[in-house]
């Protein structure tokens, strides 16, 4: 006898009534631990949004192989040293789509932008791409140039050697060079150069947009790579503003929307993509807001723990769980918060 009718034999997973409404929140699951795998041995790089540097100190702390192809300075400053230690590479957030891909081509030489340096204000320059990566920043524009030089070879060696990327989807807004359409990591005057409407343009990508970097970028790492795996996640952390003509919180529902949207095409699109539901986890009506702190944008601990218990499950060979997710200490996640590098913060200082 057959069921009376296609849903009638489904697992709990499928109801929204067992699966979430019924699971106390902190035991909240999402996720299919036998998605993908992470082993020891395999390189993992991660990239992204302010967000992907709580991924990498996961993998770091739990003793699995966090891949970095260009070790930050020695710094005196432990908390700065601390921040640093949490990317593969010197690029320091990448918030857009179109910033990974020309990562990407800018590494391999496929793409070399206009715009050089930028100066501050304080006489000192910066790369218009990583501003903040250097905090003295440079003498000179031909330091600037150098030093883009060896992190683009470095961030290329990662490229075509990691096993794989675990890639944060975070913003939909963005400012790029109206000659080139270069996409740069923050607007222009907020760590460096000055704006002008007549060089810089705001872009808002579209789903069809981001897609298509998404799976252009996908199929250029696996023509240098060709074995890389991606596991997508986007980053729960709302825009600090948008220069959209609109209330922030429109921006930011079309923004995680869209990027939410982009995971799951280029997903079904490519094999050897993944996703990991961190995002859903942290908005999910279960939670009630209790995963957001007080400015109703920073993750709370209780939320980063609950997330990355879930990711430890992925984890083989033993790797150290995380501390499960239970009430919020203040003083702990005042020092996390503060040992998170986000500069999109920086608008709205």
């Amino acid at each position: 006898m057959t069921d009376r009718n296609p849903y009638a034999s489904l697992p709990a997973e499928r109801y929204w009534r067992k699966a979430v409404a019924s699971v106390p929140p902190f035991l909240l699951d999402p996720t299919r631990p036998d998605a993908f795998r992470l082993s020891r041995t395999e390189r993992i790089a991660t990239a992204g949004s302010c967000f992907a540097q709580e991924v990498a100190r996961v993998i770091r702390r739990a003793g699995f192989n966090f891949y970095v192809t260009e070790e930050p300075p020695v710094r005196r400053d432990n908390q700065l040293a601390d921040m640093e230690a949490n990317f593969s590479a010197r690029y320091g957030n990448i918030y857009t789509t179109r910033q990974l891909v020309q990562l990407f081509d800018r590494a391999f030489g496929h793409f070399r932008p206009l715009v050089r340096a930028w100066e501050r204000e304080d006489g000192r320059f910066v790369d218009p791409f990583r501003p903040r990566v250097e905090p003295d920043g440079y003498a000179s524009e031909a330091e600037v140039v150098a030093a883009q030089e060896v992190h683009l070879s470095r961030v290329r060696h990662m490229f075509e050697t990691l096993d794989t990327l675990i890639f944060t989807l975070g913003l939909t807004e963005g400012w790029r060079d109206a000659r080139d359409d270069a996409a740069l990591q923050l607007a222009p005057g907020v760590a460096g150069g000055a704006w002008d409407p007549a060089i810089h343009r705001f872009a808002n990508a579209t789903v069809g947009e981001m897609t298509a970097d998404m799976l252009g970028f996908v199929d250029k790492l696996r023509a240098v790579n060709p074995a890389a795996r991606i596991i997508l996640t986007v980053s729960p952390v709302p825009i600090a503003a948008t220069y959209s003509d609109r209330h922030v919180l429109v921006s930011n529902a079309y923004s995680k929307s869209a990027l939410r949207v982009v995971a799951d095409e280029v997903v079904q699109a490519r094999p050897g993509v993944f996703y990991f539901p961190s995002y859903d986890v942290v908005t999910s009506p279960a939670t009630a807001g209790r995963y957001y702190s007080e400015n109703l944008r920073a993750v709370t601990e209780a939320g980063k723990q609950h997330v990355m218990r879930l990711f430890m499950a992925h984890l083989e060979d033993g790797g150290t769980p995380a501390a499960p997710a239970g009430a919020l200490d203040a003083r702990l996640e005042g020092e996390r918060v503060s040992t998170v590098i986000c500069d999109e913060e920086l608008l709205d200082a």
